[in-house]
């Protein structure tokens, strides 16, 4: 119990460090969007047709029970409702801790174990600040956008798959869609992506920045990076959906 203390307060203080450092001057704007491009441009395709896939499976799934109901007209607000609300954030931030956590963790591990950040220090420049905080920061800016991609990814593989069995047009499709959805079911849980881009880009430069393994910290940073911000990632959702019901009943359905 005591080592698991001990290791909840490092990542506790690395994280604090992290807040106070990304507003201390000056800012590695260059550094920040190198990582955005490097977070959003490779993530991007694996998020988008991760939610084509899910919105083709969940249409496939709830259509039969819905229209043994009656209710077949209520397809699309029940995709859309679904994405916005819960399996567009949640998906896509344990997507980028699968995509990005590990080559966060990697990477910073492999330049630990060849002395490349104690080189960064030799010439008087804070390695934390140049390499953790613009990682942690582009986790942050870039995983509300990766969100919203995967929403409407979802929406497009809805309206695919039930094009494909009762031709309804686009129009229509879309109508149905935002018709019982309101900016309290979209805003909301897809802020809440910004903690979970902190936690995952926290988490994982916090393994690679503080491994003393050399060469086989490395493998080691990456897997733990993975699977200790996924878990993290899903406490955390757990804890955000019960707070945006009370700051926001109206968005709870």
């Amino acid at each position: 119990m005591r080592k698991l203390f001990e290791f909840v307060g490092k990542v506790a203080r690395f994280g604090l460090q992290v807040i106070v450092k990304t507003f201390r001057p000056p800012i590695e704007f260059r550094q920040i969007w190198s990582q955005i491009a490097e977070v959003g441009s490779r993530s991007l395709p694996l998020v988008a047709a991760s939610g084509l896939a899910l919105g083709v499976v969940m249409t496939l799934h709830t259509r039969s029970t819905l229209v043994t109901f009656g209710a077949g007209a209520m397809i699309p607000a029940v995709q859309s409702i679904a994405f916005f609300v819960e399996i567009g954030p949640l998906v896509a931030a344990l997507l980028v801790a699968g995509r990005v956590g590990a080559g966060i963790g990697a990477v910073i591990a492999n330049m630990r174990a060849t002395e490349q950040i104690d080189a960064i220090e030799a010439l008087s420049i804070d390695s934390f600040k140049f390499l953790v905080v613009p990682r942690v920061a582009a986790c942050v800016l870039v995983l509300p956008l990766l969100t919203t991609f995967m929403d409407f990814s979802g929406l497009l593989g809805g309206y695919l798959s039930e094009y494909a069995l009762s031709h309804i047009s686009l129009r229509l499709y879309v109508t149905r869609a935002f018709t019982n959805l309101d900016w309290a079911n979209f805003v909301p849980p897809t802020l809440k992506t910004v903690v979970f881009g902190f936690i995952i880009g926290t988490v994982s430069s916090f393994f690679g920045y503080t491994t003393n393994e050399g060469a086989e910290g490395v493998g080691r940073a990456a897997t733990n990076s993975v699977v200790l911000s996924s878990l993290l990632v899903i406490l955390a959702d757990i804890i955000l959906v019960r707070c945006i019901f009370l700051a926001f009943p109206e968005s709870a359905i």
